[in-house]
This record gives structure tokens, sequence and C-alpha cells, in this order.
């Protein structure tokens, strides 16, 4: 089972999202691919991927990896901590209590028109979720660009110490050639930790 989790302000429409649906489509394993739409409320987001994995049946909970881009990963990597499971980062947040802060207020998605309130109480939700340090850094797999406009790629490195770790040279925050690296997270996705 794969649970992709995406990014603040984003949604399935996403290009990453899309390029492994696409992936898993063509592999015909859809019925292990989850991508929902998260709410802007933290608490809510991480409900939706539990109600999610709850659905699994015991040989899919075994191999579930939870693929997180940017806020996503910081999902991913709580629900990892929780749940025992893989998680994949793509340019993941590490601090998001402090980098959301100046987005209290209304804002749009990317892909639609469509109007969200970030609440104040969001960030007390986020730093609910804050994973200080990870447990078991096998069970991560850290996908990050050195030319990420909007997080620090080196934070990122940090804390994900000891875990796997690919660094693009260049790209961007939305890793614009992800589909040339969908090998290695499938890889890592069907591997035995």
């Amino acid at each position: 089972m794969i649970v992709y989790l995406h990014g603040f302000r984003s949604s399935p429409q996403s290009y990453k999202a899309r390029v492994m649906q696409q992936h898993m489509q063509e592999l015909r394993r859809m019925d292990e691919f989850f991508c929902p739409a998260l709410s802007p409320s933290p608490a809510e987001a991480i409900a939706q991927a539990e109600a999610i994995i709850a659905t699994a049946d015991p040989s899919q909970r075994a191999t579930l990896t939870v693929i997180g881009s940017s806020l996503g990963g910081f999902y991913a990597t709580w629900l990892a901590e929780k749940y025992a499971c893989k998680a994949v980062l793509l340019n993941p947040a590490v601090k998001p209590p402090r980098d959301l802060e100046s987005y209290v207020g209304v804002t749009t998605y990317y892909h639609s028109d469509e109007v969200f309130e970030f609440k104040a109480e969001y960030v007390a939700q986020l730093r609910a979720l804050a994973v200080e340090k990870i447990t078991r850094p096998e069970r991560y797999f850290l996908l990050v660009a050195t030319g990420d406009e909007v997080l620090d790629w080196r934070e990122m490195v940090a804390h994900y110490l000891g875990a796997k770790q690919k660094i693009i040279e260049g790209s961007d925050h939305g890793i614009a050639e992800f589909a040339d690296y969908l090998g290695l997270v499938m890889a890592f996705c069907d591997d035995e930790v």
C-alpha cells in the first residue's frame, strides 16, 4: 500500500501525485495507491491518512509506504514513526509551524481557484505532530533538490541523518524531473526494511 500526501496549498492534481498515479496505473497496482485531497487542518489531514491506513488488510499494512511532498513529508514522518512503516520524503517540510505561521488567513489552492482558510489553531496542530528525531533511519528515503526555492534542503538532510538520501543538484521545490527518480522511489517502496 502506498499513501501519497501532497503539500500545503497542493492537491492530488500536483505533478508528482499525477506521475505516481500514472505509474501505478501502468503497473496495474491502483488498488494499492491512495492520494487523498488533504484538509488544511493538520489534525484532519492526519485523520484522513489514518482512515486509509485502517482500511488495509494485514498483508498490505506490512508493505505500507507513505510518500509525502513538502508538508505531506512532515505528515509522512509522523505516520512512519507511529505505524513503523516506510516513508519517502520529497523536499519535506521539517519545521512547518515556523514556516507556515505567516500563511494564517485565507488563501487558494495551486491547482484551482478554490479558497480555504489556514487557521491560527493549525499551527498548534502542526507543533503537536513534530518529530524531533527519527527513530529508524532505514525506514526513510529522502529525495531533495538543492534548488528548492521554498525550503532549505540542508535542513532536510540534517533532520533525516542516516536515512537513504538522494540529493539532486539544482531542480526546484516541485522536483520538476520527479519522473526520472520514480525507479528509485518504487524500489524503496517495494523493498523490505
